[in-house]
């Protein structure tokens, strides 16, 4: 395909794109464990036999959540019976992982595998059940037919039964036996079903498997395996499955880590999702909200961050106060000594949003302690930032919630050693041309610093619970990207959730510093942590809480830079990714003109001794992308529709179509930047040295 083909198909591209959100599967909501079990449950009882007869003197014992003891090969754990019915919080992760077979971002130790709530229960014939806990639907009156009926159609599953061998010594308590479940292959403790088939995963190989060990903390406990599967390679896309391809597959073998943490008795009182703050949301189906019928409850995902006891007074009044827990993610060991406090000073950053709450002091990076035993990557109590050696150009920042009210109860960020890659492709192709420090293939540590500092506090702001917020930058009047006073003083996008990379609108004459080409935590995420963590004393309710935060949301509102629009939405212009300034037809030809100043200088600035032209062409490949991006967000004006989400309190319209005198404009753009073949990007000095098929003149 010539370039003019391939030009002319960026318009088709631009126009048909569709941009997906990050979907976080939906839990379901708190039901009492169900009362009674089926007859098909029942088997012959077995007989329980003195404490000292089944826990003898060889006995190593550990306790924690239960108290776990290990004699010779075998493992039990001692279950009081305040813990049954208790539901658990379960979090499996790769610990330590074979070279090769990795699915994308998926393989790599320190990865999540698998997570699930679970509770034990005493059943009938001395037997005790591990169920799975779902959330799905909910009915809370306990006095309505309807909260019988839900009950009743929402039986937890069992998924393993141990036989009581001994009563504690208290008779306050069972032991039961775990040998067995924990060398053999579930979802409750190892990977998921989904997991395996993504690293495709087969027959499990117990005899190639065993228990490390298992260690009991307070109120968690960590179970530590090696497990071996048989591995075959995914079949190849659009080829033909080879023969023996059944045949052909291979040990694979991990060390698994399975955390069970307890869960709070009494869920935090969560907060209602609302469309006009970008945060991530876990719900269920609620039947007594409506009484004609069914609503779904949304529940943001955060922290409980709340005053201590003592300080309560002081934050009625206005006064900043340290929360009970702070949020805490210690950096990995693993991580390259000279990142280190860059990361941390990432987490750090949004502290001052978390004054905006009314708390000082509420969150930290830190170093991960090496005198806390407790104190290791997989276990889910601690929340850290994962560094592997991984050639993936991304970092990701998950986290993990109790499904019962949205309470964030740890992160572990990725950090894939290769978004050095693309922190470099990124800043060379958008500020080069501004910023004399980008010209070069390898950045000095200090730039390089900034640009991890940067990407740490957006994953970070991900695992506070904030969603993209793709409509922040068209907030800001693209003449102001130029201004070196203002866009230093506020930034080039409200938010650091944007995809609002670097100030590619700053052109070289107006001299703006590093202060100005790079994102920050901004007048946005200061609102949304705000909105998201004030906590309300005087109110008693979720519904109480939603009355409340309306009326500040309106008012806050007012403040355009202070929206939020969704990165979902494919027809909103305002919502684009990597976008700047609230015109696009400006701003992109602001980028193509410091593209032109690039182009000229690439093959200067990308020459090093004794190497050939990959790079080069991979920062041609970058240009070229970028030049694509300026077309595609000046198209999604042709036609486009914005939806600015509103409750019924607030005047104005919701949903309008792009002005007339926008889509003429952005028209007339790609008639001059697109139709009209961009010889400015074909440059013979870069292809005759790397290929390609250029125009011919």
């Amino acid at each position: 395909m010539n370039l003019r083909v391939k030009l002319s198909a960026l318009l088709s591209f631009a126009l048909c794109t569709t941009l997906f959100a990050q979907q976080r599967p939906v839990p379901p909501p708190d039901l009492p464990p169900p009362a009674g079990l089926t007859p098909a449950m029942s088997r012959t009882s077995s007989a329980i036999r003195p404490y000292g007869e089944i826990i003898t003197a060889k006995a190593k014992t550990s306790r924690g959540l239960f108290v776990i003891h290990r004699i010779d090969d075998k493992y039990f754990f001692e279950i009081a019976d305040s813990m049954m019915h208790r539901e658990i919080l379960v979090v499996n992760r790769i610990s330590k992982a074979p070279a090769g077979g990795r699915a994308g971002f998926l393989g790599y130790a320190g990865d999540q595998i698998a997570d699930n709530v679970i509770s034990f229960e005493r059943g009938p014939n001395n037997r005790v059940f591990l169920r799975s806990i779902s959330y799905q639907e909910m009915s809370r009156d306990s006095s309505q037919g309807m909260y019988t009926s839900v009950r009743n159609s929402n039986l937890q599953p069992i998924n393993a039964s141990f036989d009581i061998k001994s009563l504690s010594k208290d008779s306050a308590g069972v032991v039961i036996e775990v040998t067995d479940y924990l060398m053999g292959d579930n979802e409750v403790l190892f990977f998921s079903s989904r997991t395996k088939r993504s690293l495709g995963l087969g027959t499990y190989q117990k005899e190639n498997s065993y228990v490390i060990d298992v260690k009991g903390y307070p109120s968690s406990m960590g179970i530590n395996t090696v497990k071996t599967h048989l591995r075959t390679p995914p079949p190849v896309p659009g080829q033909p499955i080879q023969f023996g391809f059944l045949t052909s597959a291979t040990p694979a073998t991990f060390e698994l880590n399975s955390s069970m943490i307890l869960l709070p008795k009494v869920p935090m009182q969560p907060r209602y999702f609302d469309p006009r703050v970008g945060y991530f949301s876990t719900g269920y189906t609620d039947f007594d909200l409506n009484p004609q019928g069914v609503e779904r409850v949304r529940m943001i995902t955060r922290w409980r961050l709340e005053p201590k006891p003592a300080d309560v007074e002081k934050y009625k009044r206005g006064e900043l106060v340290e929360p009970q827990k702070p949020i805490v993610f210690y950096i990995d060991p693993a991580t390259p000594k000279q990142w280190i406090p860059y990361l941390m000073q990432g987490v750090d950053d949004w502290q001052i949003a978390f004054e905006k709450a009314g708390f000082k002091n509420a969150i930290f990076g830190r170093v991960a302690p090496s005198n806390d035993p407790e104190w290791y990557i997989e276990n889910p109590k601690f929340s850290a930032i994962v560094y592997k050696p991984s050639d993936v150009a991304n970092a990701s920042g998950p986290h993990v919630n109790d499904p019962r009210s949205g309470e964030i109860l740890e992160s572990h960020i990725n950090w894939y050693h290769n978004v050095m890659n693309l922190l470099r492709n990124w800043y060379f192709t958008q500020t080069a041309a501004v910023d004399p420090r980008a010209r070069t293939l390898r950045f000095n540590d200090s730039l390089m610093g900034q640009l991890i500092r940067f990407v740490s506090s957006h994953e970070v702001g991900h695992t506070l619970g904030l969603r993209h917020n793709f409509g922040s930058s068209s907030t800001v009047p693209v003449e102001k990207l130029r201004d070196k006073a203002w866009v230093e003083a506020h930034g080039h996008t409200p938010s650091i959730m944007d995809y609002a990379r670097f100030n590619y609108v700053a052109q070289p004459e107006d001299n703006i510093s590093e202060k100005g080409l790079f994102p920050r935590i901004g007048d946005y995420d200061l609102w949304a942590i705000e909105w998201g963590y004030r906590w309300h004393p005087q109110v008693k309710t979720p519904e109480e809480d939603r009355v409340v935060q309306n009326k500040i949301t309106i008012e806050k509102l007012k403040n355009r830079r202070l929206w939020f629009i969704t990165e979902s939405d494919p027809d909103d212009p305002r919502a684009q990714s990597e976008d700047l300034g609230d015109n696009a037809m400006k701003a992109s030809g602001y980028g193509i003109k410091n593209l032109q100043r690039i182009v000229t200088k690439l093959p200067e600035w990308t020459r090093e001794p004794n190497a050939g032209f990959e790079s080069l062409n991979e920062l041609y490949g970058n240009i070229v992308g970028q030049y694509a991006r300026y077309i595609g967000h000046v198209a999604k004006n042709v036609g486009g529709i914005m939806t600015t989400p509103k409750t019924v309190e607030q005047a104005g319209v919701v949903v309008q179509f792009v002005p007339q005198s926008s889509q003429k404009e952005a028209l007339l753009f790609l008639n001059e930047q697109l139709f009209k073949t961009p010889r400015w990007l074909i440059n013979p000095q870069i292809t005759d040295l790397t290929g390609g098929n250029p125009l011919s003149t």
